[in-house]
């Protein structure tokens, strides 16, 4: 199935739209902790729900990569992602494993909790970009970043 929004890069790019969220809380009391964690766990558990439209909609009988999204980047490189049925099954894991990890990390992390939550979704950001780049420059950048 093919969708008319760019679901790969909403996968990939809706963790470091939480992460900038986070960003925006000013203060550093309890408060902003508590925001903080709660906008992290919203942000991963939508994310896992999108990517469970991959894993609904994913064609087991080709060997195509789907949900193919290509423009171009800079110059001659491109953004380049789809999945394949190895990498949707790496992206389905990550995503569904961030939210758990947040909630196990909701009482053990009590100082730099901002710091804290915005590294996890970059990093979750980063991990779906190595699952999904069929560019090279896409996926160097991802791995070395995370």
């Amino acid at each position: 199935m093919s969708y008319s929004w760019p679901i790969l890069s909403t996968v990939t790019f809706l963790p470091v739209l939480g992460a900038l969220l986070i960003g925006l809380l000013r203060s550093d009391d309890e408060s902003a902790a508590r925001n903080a964690r709660w906008i992290a766990l919203w942000t991963t558990l939508i994310t896992f729900a999108i990517s469970l439209l991959i894993w609904r909609d994913f064609d087991p009988t080709t060997a195509d990569f789907q949900f193919v999204e290509h423009r171009e980047w800079i110059g001659p490189i491109n953004f380049h992602m789809g999945v394949d049925g190895i990498s949707m099954l790496f992206i389905i894991l990550t995503t569904f494993l961030m939210p758990l990890c947040i909630l196990a990390s909701w009482l053990s992390v009590k100082t730099r909790v901002k710091e804290y939550m915005i590294a996890f979704l970059v990093l979750e950001t980063l991990m779906i970009g190595v699952f999904g780049a069929l560019d090279l420059v896409l996926f160097y950048v991802s791995s070395k970043a995370a």
